[in-house]
């Protein structure tokens, strides 16, 4: 029996979050949950986030939860849809959230016209896709990225994504088991010539 993944943090905290209905959704543990917003938070002060494979979503709504004013959330299974619209009713963030049904490449584009920005990106594609740096690569190109936004890369711990990415550096990777999380600034300069670009690393197991 899975376990009961719930808001961690912030104005909802403790509200569990329905999981996806028969599928192969695999929702961020708390414990995951919990590090990886001490490594970009924990609190924020405002702002837009994007959460592009949303699955339940527990990574949008925590960051709502955390501060954030605005979240989009895309997933192109109708189930993650509703079970994501279930979520933040139980939440109640609702007013404060975009919900859309589509790929990640045509939400991309779709984002694009309508001139939105992000400060915080959430990236959980399946573990069979390893296209996690052309997406942020979309992201940048299509004018969808903040100076200095945060890009959170969920991936199998087997499989590593560069340190560096056009326009793109990683300040901190930890692995929690299966999986492992990356977190890239994106500079569209690159990063200064202080040396502040210099990563750090955890090793966490479960």
């Amino acid at each position: 029996m899975s376990k009961v993944v719930r808001v961690v943090s912030g104005s909802a905290k403790g509200r569990p979050l329905k999981s996806v209905p028969g599928s192969g959704t695999r929702p961020t543990t708390d414990k995951v949950k919990e590090a990886l917003f001490s490594m970009i938070g924990p609190y924020f002060d405002g702002g837009s986030a994007l959460d592009l494979f949303a699955g339940t979503g527990g990574l949008g709504i925590e960051a709502l939860s955390r501060g954030m004013d605005k979240a989009v959330f895309v997933d192109m299974e109708p189930k993650s849809i509703d079970t994501v619209r279930a979520n933040l009713k139980a939440t109640k963030l609702e007013s404060q959230a975009e919900v859309y049904r589509n790929d990640a490449g045509r939400a991309i584009s779709a984002l694009e016209k309508r001139g939105r920005r992000f400060d915080l990106v959430f990236l959980d594609p399946p573990y069979r896709l390893k296209h996690g740096d052309e997406l942020m690569l979309a992201l940048a190109e299509k004018g969808l990225l903040e100076e200095d936004a945060t890009i959170v890369l969920e991936h199998e711990s087997g499989y590593d994504y560069p340190e560096d990415i056009k326009g793109f550096y990683r300040v901190r990777q930890a692995v929690y088991g299966e999986t492992t999380v990356s977190i890239y600034q994106y500079e569209a300069a690159g990063p200064d010539e202080t040396g502040s670009g210099g990563e750090e690393q955890d090793e966490s197991a479960n």
